[in-house]
């Protein structure tokens, strides 16, 4: 199954509605730098819910929040400060730069096809350096965090003793990483600022192998669980030579993108290698002490699963648009994202801004927006609002016509199918919540 939507459609209506918006726009723009809009907000708000609650309430991982600036040493233990790079090739004919594992055979220019124009492959470091301080000298010289995870292995005999954590457990957490990206692109994709939403999960050695067997299918499930099309999602393990400098084994869940392949989550597993640097280069035990086990010491083994949240988003938009009837007459264009995703659950809509009409739409409105994200909308015909909520992904509309002052019911229309039933206002909150699960209070 092939999303039914290009990048260039995807990225139309994240303008359009809401969802995304280039960075600096009224400057030109800033490359490879995004703002998401109201609805982007929301719904990448709504992800990252999914996900922290999917972590958090298993009973055996804990939440952190560490900061992204963190003392030069945390990336020479981890190995990015020397060992984070990518492989580039120049083309001397277009000035093109691409990364050495995306070159096509034959050695032509991917960009202009100019044969024998691509220089030898050059190592570029990803870290972004900052200041820390007023002083611009080397000594303040500080990096933007590639990842999160080593804010959580600087941080695991923390929470170990402070949370009186026994193995097996996890830690997670969700933040901002920063890479300079050579060739950043196709829209939020590839980008130097993104946001991710990693767990590490630590064993005694040895019981990682089935570690990383049970996450990788939890992870695959929650994808699944949100929406996407099983068609589009792979598994694809990584080679010997592929393999990071701190994995035994990996393996990621790559989506289908309007661009080809791409990797949206990543589950490793990462053996002792970074609690053993952090303590080498820290001079601090970071040991487990197993009290159940004779106090014996050891350095535990690491499963981690590693999801980028605007891939994810991206993944969802792309997956979920799609335009029907566009040979016959008007098209109409759906975003069919899953209701456990949507930015907006659900919109009432007066048939008219007659006051009777409007009123009793109103009280409807709050019943519904005390529980969901919903919207009123009384502006134009019912059908340009009908087609409006379709294009933002709202599951349900609400709409109260003339019969409603008679019969005190309204009529409830599905998003994808445009089936129509007629629900009494006093039973709404029901039955929408049968559609469209609990919900909660904005």
């Amino acid at each position: 199954m092939v999303p039914a939507a290009g990048m260039e459609d995807v990225v139309s209506l994240a303008k359009r509605r809401g969802f995304v918006f280039p960075s600096s726009e009224i400057y030109g723009g800033l490359a490879s730098c995004w703002d998401y809009g109201p609805l982007g907000a929301e719904l990448k708000r709504n992800v990252q819910g999914l996900w922290w609650r999917s972590m958090t309430r298993r009973g055996d991982v804990e939440g952190l929040d560490s900061s992204i600036l963190m003392h030069p040493d945390v990336w020479r233990a981890s190995g990015h400060a020397e060992g984070f790079n990518d492989s580039m090739a120049d083309c001397r004919r277009c000035k093109g730069r691409f990364r050495a594992d995306a070159l096509p055979p034959g050695g032509a220019c991917p960009g202009c096809g100019a044969e024998g124009s691509l220089t030898e492959p050059r190592d570029f470091n990803l870290m972004l350096a900052t200041r820390l301080g007023p002083v611009d000298d080397p000594a303040s010289a500080v990096f933007l965090r590639p990842e999160t995870a080593q804010g959580i292995f600087v941080n695991f005999l923390n929470v170990q003793e402070t949370m009186r954590r026994r193995l097996p457990f996890g830690i997670a957490q969700v933040g901002k990483a920063f890479r300079n990206e050579i060739s950043p692109g196709n829209f939020t994709f590839r980008t130097r600022e993104f946001e991710q939403m990693e767990m590490q999960y630590f064993t005694a050695p040895g019981d990682d192998r089935e570690a990383m067997e049970e996450w990788r299918e939890r992870r695959w499930r929650w994808h699944l669980d949100n929406g996407v099309a099983e068609g589009n999602l792979r598994l694809r393990e990584h080679g010997p030579d592929e393999l990071a400098h701190y994995a035994a084994a990996a393996v990621d869940i790559e989506y289908r993108f309007p661009h080809g392949w791409g990797e949206m989550e990543g589950v490793h597993r990462r053996t002792d290698f970074d609690l053993g640097r952090h303590q080498e280069r820290s001079g601090k035990r970071l040991a487990y002490v197993d009290q159940l086990d004779g106090n014996r010491r050891f350095l535990p083994h690491v499963v981690e699963t590693s999801v980028g949240l605007d891939r994810c988003v991206l993944a969802l938009l792309c997956d979920a648009l799609r335009t029907e009837g566009a040979g016959g007459g008007e098209g109409r264009t759906v975003l069919g994202l899953s209701p456990r995703v949507a930015p907006v659950k659900a919109a009432v809509l007066p048939l008219s801004r007659k006051d009777a009409l409007t009123g009793l739409a109103r009280r409807a409105f709050e019943d519904v927006r005390s529980r969901w994200r919903a919207e009123f909308d009384e502006a134009g015909s019912i059908g340009r609002r009908y087609r409006r909520q379709d294009e933002i992904g709202t599951p349900l509309c609400v709409t109260i016509d003339f019969d409603s002052l008679d019969d005190g019911a309204a009529t409830v229309r599905d998003r994808d199918t445009m089936a129509q039933e007629r629900v009494p206002l006093e039973g709404l909150v029901a039955r929408l919540e049968e559609r469209l699960g609990p919900g909660a209070a904005p």
